[in-house]
């Protein structure tokens, strides 16, 4: 019974540690800027020439706290997944930002997945373990909310009116139609 346990126990370890995936990958290519490539952390964003652009959009943000605290409580039984590119402008500007609302509404980071998709022509916006696959992710940032499984709706590249007014629509299920959702057919 004991070697069964510890024989089952080695190969669950085995298998996640050979099929798991490294976080906060960094992509270098001669005479260009590096990229961050697949799943990827709020502490990844925070090192080097990232964080040129990371601290500053995030600290110089203003959120809305009213508009976080109609949202705050329902949020909690979101999970959200962000596709974004750490070359790409919107995304600089867009993921900090969303980052410091889901802060300010003590949102649990368990609950997010963040991708940075690549940079390279023959992989553009393709991630290394394929997690934008069938989700029709073609603009970055892409901030995907979902309840119980499922996808209810998604933020795209920028928001309608505010990151705080499109969250607070998703959440309390009012229509809301994101930029660029004629995009959106599935293959």
């Amino acid at each position: 019974m004991k070697l069964s346990f510890v024989l089952t126990t080695l190969l669950l370890s085995f298998f996640f540690n050979t099929f798991s995936q490294n976080t906060n990958q960094e992509v270098i290519i001669e005479n260009q800027q590096p990229f961050l490539l697949g799943e990827i952390t709020i502490g990844g964003l925070s090192t080097n020439s990232y964080n040129t652009w990371f601290e500053p959009n995030f600290e110089n943000y203003e959120s809305d706290q009213i508009q976080i605290d109609l949202f705050k409580n329902q949020l909690a039984s979101y999970k959200i997944l962000i596709f974004m590119g750490t070359w790409c402008g919107d995304s600089k500007r867009e993921v900090p930002r969303f980052l410091k609302i889901l802060k300010s509404a003590d949102y649990l980071m368990e609950n997010l997945k963040i991708v940075a998709l690549d940079h390279r022509k023959e992989s553009y916006k393709k991630s290394p373990q394929g997690e934008e696959w069938g989700l029709n992710i073609r603009r970055v940032p892409t901030f995907i909310f979902y309840k119980n499984g499922r996808e209810v709706n998604r933020i795209i590249e920028t928001p309608i009116t505010t990151l705080e007014d499109d969250i607070l629509k998703i959440i309390s299920e009012e229509e809301y139609i994101p930029n660029y959702a004629s995009s959106l057919h599935f293959d």
